[in-house]
């Protein structure tokens, strides 16, 4: 039975037992940022950042050059290199943008799934028409030529001494600079410290609050905590029904009322947020205010109240409300 020229070409390039070391390589390294970004403690080191930054900024673009150039003559090391940066800054955005009209949206899943299905495509393509290329016509990684090129230009033997001096502070200085933008990578510098506090409606989203109910019903919204501080926190946060006016002869407003409904810690890591399904009942028909404390460090004791434990609490929400007696 004769096979059809693509059957051939097919075996040609994976049933050979032809391997191209960039592009193996390719795989192996998006097979180690994967782990990187999902394996626990991987994920918390600064090997994700280490394995994960090419994943983004250079491999999806290399692969793809490799798919379309996959000859040695087409285009020289030096642009594919400048191709596979350029590309993969211009093709990472892409990917997101249409993840952004998907179900999925643009998450850390879906991204990554993305990307490593693209790039494996594209190996798998760069690999076949690669093999089907005379060996001499293929293009490979002449790591080995570069470093005899390398050194004969920077160390040749007649070089002075002076010459050879410079050679050595140039290899010094780029090894320093490559070594600082990594650490600079890895080791970012802190931003501000901060902790989102918000509420929710019943929905998840900033509208629909309970505003109009009788005492003594439930009442659900969402509390949201986003620990941005650099560090574990272990919040406290205090639910109160306040009757407050605002007194217009004094430009003031005064607090008539004010008592506890709830209190209850809440525990978020760093760079992580807790979203809390709630109900508050309210229990005096005199509420027209319902607030919402959040302490981080130290919570007052019973004795400060008012606008004093309201200033000493670390962020603070409320909901203007209309409470009706309660009939039955």
């Amino acid at each position: 039975m004769t096979k059809s020229p693509t059957t051939e070409d097919l075996y040609r390039a994976f049933g050979t037992g032809i391997w191209f070391r960039d592009l193996v390589g390719i795989l192996v390294w998006l097979g180690i940022a994967v782990l990187t970004v999902y394996v626990p403690y991987l994920n918390e080191s600064p090997l994700r950042i280490v394995f994960a930054l090419p994943v983004v900024l250079f491999i999806p673009g290399y692969a793809l050059i490799a798919a379309l150039f996959p000859g040695n003559e087409e285009i020289d090391t030096l642009e594919r290199i400048a191709l596979s940066f350029g590309l993969s800054i211009a093709l990472v955005p892409l990917i997101g943008l249409a993840l952004n009209y998907t179900p999925w949206g643009i998450r850390l899943d879906p991204i990554v799934i993305s990307l490593v299905i693209f790039t494996v495509l594209m190996v798998l393509a760069a690999h076949y028409r690669r093999a089907l290329l005379a060996p001499e016509e293929r293009f490979s990684m002449p790591i080995w030529d570069w470093y005899t090129e390398a050194k004969s230009e920077l160390f040749s033997e007649d070089q002075s001494s002076l010459d050879r001096a410079l050679s050595y502070i140039l290899i010094i200085a780029i090894v320093a600079a490559v070594v600082t933008t990594i650490y600079v990578i890895v080791v970012p510098k802190e931003g501000e410290h901060f902790t989102e506090f918000y509420i929710l409606g019943e929905e998840g989203m900033a509208a629909d609050y309970p505003d109009r109910f009788s005492v003594g019903t439930a009442q659900p919204v969402i509390i949201g905590v986003g620990n941005h501080e650099y560090k574990p926190v272990d919040y406290m946060i205090e639910v109160w029904e306040m009757n407050q006016e605002w007194i217009a002869e004094e430009n003031r407003s005064e607090i008539y009322s004010m008592d506890l409904l709830d209190r209850f810690p809440v525990s978020v890591a760093h760079n992580e947020t807790t979203e809390i399904p709630y109900n508050f009942t309210v229990t005096d028909g005199g509420t027209n205010r319902i607030q919402f404390l959040l302490f981080m460090d130290a919570v007052p004791d019973d004795s400060v109240s008012g606008a004093e434990r309201i200033n000493a609490s670390y962020q603070d929400l409320h909901l203007w409300v209309d409470v009706r007696p309660s009939y039955g």
